[in-house]
């Protein structure tokens, strides 16, 4: 089966989860509006992708942590979006959950999601339940404080910020995830795999900081020029737009080096080149000079 293929099912399975007749029908619309259709579905493909380097010998795990990985994604892009925070209207291409359901339910649409992708770890886990319990608490570390998303989003609210640690914390926590829970579900040490999680996370997020600077809202499918709207430290800010493209280039290479030595591992290696050249289009490449 393609991985696309394969998280899209893990995903539509992932939301059935949560449909009953009783529900509320407003929110049971609501989950699967924040969830479909999905962006490039990154961070469950690279989770997929270790776990198939590291021999993927319990699929039905490894499905259950792409999709619980993701979810809490699409629960951190809801809750992103609300006013409170970037108060943005558009999201991969359509309006943004508060602004097609209003707050309350945009509030509740993400923790629900949130909730969701830890049972569905708890759902697979009787299978490898030791596996289980390292893919719950290594989810749990890279959404909550004081390693993961939410205190990404928390380093919006100081005076002074750390770059690197505003970045890991907001980008790269689950980056790490995904190379992580990767080798987890396929029984793997997790320790290894951290550094290229850690790598590819801080390279999206200085992708995502040129793009927001140099690019459309159109081209972007949500809004663009956040980053100078609320005065959000940036890579752009702090090295300019030929420094930020230099470093991207710096962190990508390290990232291909920090591959753990895995049976998959040339098929990772092309993995992150392919990501790089995704990361970095023409328009941002030519700024080098």
């Amino acid at each position: 089966m393609a991985l696309d293929v394969r998280i899209e099912t893990a995903m539509t399975e992932a939301l059935a989860v949560a449909q009953s007749a009783v529900a509320p029908p407003k929110l049971g619309a609501a989950l699967p509006y924040a969830v479909f259709p999905g962006g490039a579905r990154i961070r469950p493909t690279i989770l997929v992708s270790v776990a198939l380097a590291c021999g993927d010998d319990r699929p039905g795990l490894t499905n259950a942590a792409a999709a619980a990985l993701e979810l809490i994604h699409c629960a951190s892009l809801v809750h992103d979006d609300l006013p409170a925070f970037d108060s943005a209207d558009i999201r991969r291409g359509k309006a943004t959950v508060h602004r097609a359901f209003g707050e309350p339910l945009a509030v509740l649409t993400g923790d629900s999601l949130i909730v969701l992708a830890f049972e569905l770890l708890a759902r697979a886990g009787a299978d490898a339940p030791d596996r289980a319990l390292q893919l719950v608490s290594h989810l749990a570390m890279r959404t909550g404080m004081p390693f993961g998303i939410c205190a990404g989003q928390g380093w919006e609210s100081e005076g002074q910020v750390n770059l690197s640690a505003y970045h890991r914390a907001k980008t790269g926590a689950l980056f790490m995830a995904a190379t992580q829970m990767g080798a987890i579900a396929a029984g793997q040490d997790a320790e290894p795999w951290e550094e290229l999680g850690a790598r590819i996370g801080e390279a999206f997020q200085v992708a995502d900081d040129l793009k927001d600077a140099l690019m459309s809202s159109e081209d972007m499918g949500k809004p663009a020029g956040q980053d100078a709207v609320h005065n959000r430290p940036s890579a752009v800010a702090e090295l300019g737009v030929s420094g930020a493209v230099r470093y991207l280039k710096d962190i990508l290479g390290g990232a291909i080096a920090s591959i753990p030595s895995c049976p998959g591992e040339a098929m990772l290696a092309q993995m992150v080149r392919a990501y790089a050249e995704k990361m970095t289009p023409a328009r941002l490449t030519s700024a080098r000079g």
